[in-house]
């Protein structure tokens, strides 16, 4: 529904978004090389190194080891998997416009394993309320979800260009525009009638990353673009 393109929000500690290019790099590189594999291969692909509710829970009748690390690391490797070329486009867009203040906020590791923490604790929020499930949770659309709500909580007045309806670009205070997703996840989720999409795993998201902004933020970093205009 929106597509962000550019905010107007210059870095003001670091010199350049180090982990963000990195993330975003990664997550393309695994989509390349997920292009190479066949249906059947990507299906494996997607089953081994995404997160299966069901087999992570031991639910739904599934005989598994819940010991096992490499159904736990599901939470983890899944946000760098991607189900198709917009599932990508879009979650890397997010992550480009709004992660380098995020990570400016922050620092370069602190922002890394804030991104990673909300992206499985997103993950385990969708496995939780889906218990049952066999579809692999693939993508990276928690922890981005995250970043959201960290930049809501820092930048909540910085003008965005956006692209609505993937037609007419305006500009919107970042609290209307992350407004507006959120409440889009929350109604898509509540009437959503199967798990294709993680819906509930986009809302966790960006609860979780509302609140840990506050304890991964640098201490002389204000919330709510305190001392600031834009």
């Amino acid at each position: 529904m929106f597509i962000p393109l550019h905010d107007q929000n210059p870095l003001r500690v670091i010199p350049v978004q180090v982990t963000t290019l990195a993330l975003i790099a990664c997550c393309v590189g695994v989509f390349a090389w997920q292009l190479g594999l066949d249906s059947h291969a990507l299906g494996a692909f997607q089953s081994e190194y995404g997160l299966i509710p069901a087999q992570l829970l031991g639910a739904g009748g599934a005989n598994v080891n819940t010991d096992s690390w490499s159904l736990k690391l599901g939470l983890l490797t899944g946000m760098f998997l991607h189900g198709g070329w917009l599932h990508l486009l879009g979650n890397m867009a997010y992550l480009w416009v709004f992660g380098d203040n995020v990570e400016d906020a922050m620092g370069h590791a602190r922002f890394l394993l804030f991104y990673l923490l909300c992206g499985v604790l997103a993950a385990a929020g969708h496995a939780l309320l889906f218990p049952q499930s066999y579809a692999p949770l693939i993508g990276a659309s928690g922890a981005v979800a995250g970043v959201m709500g960290a930049y809501v909580m820092l930048h909540p007045r910085v003008k965005v260009l956006i692209l609505a309806f993937s037609r007419f670009p305006i500009q919107l205070p970042a609290y209307v525009l992350l407004a507006l997703w959120f409440a889009w996840q929350i109604y898509a989720a509540v009437t959503a009638s199967s798990v294709a999409v993680a819906w509930w795993a986009h809302v966790v998201g960006f609860v979780v990353g509302a609140i840990l902004v506050i304890p991964f933020k640098r201490a002389e970093v204000a919330l709510f673009d305190q001392g600031t205009s834009h």
